[in-house]
């Protein structure tokens, strides 16, 4: 029973070795045949466009985007550059959008004096948006009860 189950196992190994790699060499990144050893070492970002209005948002429970550059905002267990203006206490004179109520609360639903650990770190789920061409076309149509 042992030497056939092997028997089979192998069998199957190797069928899945041979179908894997013939599917490697139709597979195909979207930065086309542009390998990464062939590039430079410079790095190209794209621009983000400096302080403008607030990004409508394309589907329900979407993070806001940042509207703004955060190039050099530190972002630590120390220090938030994000809560300079956006809390409750500094929106008003920074003219920015406050933190939303549902970033002080933790995972039991339990309302907290300050943000939540889970939420203080802004960019994983906020990101500021560069004027760049999309990788690959696509046919997305936001949802339009949220417009």
């Amino acid at each position: 029973m042992k030497k056939t189950l092997m028997l089979v196992l192998g069998i199957a190994l190797g069928i899945s070795t041979i179908y894997s790699s013939a599917q490697a060499d139709t597979i195909e990144s979207l930065r086309g045949s542009n390998l990464l050893g062939n590039q430079s070492n410079e790095v190209l970002f794209k621009p983000v466009q400096r302080d403008r209005a607030p990004i409508a948002r394309d589907y329900v429970q979407q993070p806001p985007l940042v509207p703004h550059d955060i190039e050099g905002y530190t972002i630590n267990l120390n220090f938030n550059k994000c809560m300079s203006c956006h809390s409750w206490k500094n929106y008003i004179q920074a003219k920015a959008t406050k933190i939303s109520q549902t970033h002080f609360s933790d995972r039991q639903e339990n309302v907290l004096a300050n943000v939540s650990t889970r939420r203080y770190f802004c960019t994983q789920c906020h990101v500021p948006q560069a004027d760049a061409k999309p990788l690959i076309e696509n046919e997305f149509k936001p949802v339009e009860s949220i417009r």
